[in-house]
């Protein structure tokens, strides 16, 4: 039990996919203008994030691993994550067109956001068992949804803010990213 805290707090905190580990920086930057915006996206990568770690965990055990295909990893856990963004992006534009709308192009981009891939990855090369696979994928996703949102949150205060022309916009957002990453550095040491 002790170490599926210590999995949780890492996937979360220390070991955040965006803020530490630098991966799925796309979506964060492009998506995160609204808190709204941001919470649906945070909400379809958990959802894909957290299938797709366990999909991809049982198909490099009992497929890819017995019939000696261990080099398709890549290839397999792409296809499977693709599969998945299309149901999330059909289900999605059935349930609510304007969260559609909203995330447009970042929405199918899901299928490459690398933050995906990595926790699928990372799972199989920590030798996490089923278990530990699916909590690690699900405290990764809310790790991203997290940093997503706090991000978003921030945006939307900067633009009400008086800000000096030059940092208006990309420049202060990647500031203020540079800035929310030292801030999670400070859980490094937790676990």
């Amino acid at each position: 039990m002790g170490s599926l805290f210590v999995i949780i707090v890492s996937g979360i905190l220390v070991n955040n996919y965006v803020l530490s580990r630098i991966l799925g920086i796309c979506p964060f930057l492009g998506v995160s203008k609204q808190v709204e915006t941001a919470f649906g996206m945070g909400m379809a990568v958990t959802f894909v994030m957290t299938l797709a770690g366990t999909i991809t965990y049982l198909v490099q055990i009992f497929i890819l691993n017995r019939l000696g295909l261990a080099y398709m990893q890549t290839v397999t856990f792409i296809l499977v994550i693709a599969a998945l963004v299309q149901f999330v992006e059909m289900v999605i534009q059935k349930t609510s067109p304007t969260l559609y709308q909203a995330l447009g192009i970042y929405l199918p981009l899901i299928t490459t956001n690398c933050a995906v891939l990595g926790v699928a990855i990372l799972n199989i090369q920590q030798k996490y068992n089923l278990i530990e696979t699916i909590v690690n994928s699900v405290a990764s996703a809310i790790g991203f949804t997290l940093a997503i949102v706090l991000f978003a949150g921030i945006r939307e205060r900067l633009e009400l803010s008086d800000i000096p022309e030059v940092f208006k916009g990309f420049p202060i957002a990647l500031f203020t990213a540079s800035l929310m990453s030292m801030a999670f550095m400070g859980f490094a040491g937790l676990v």
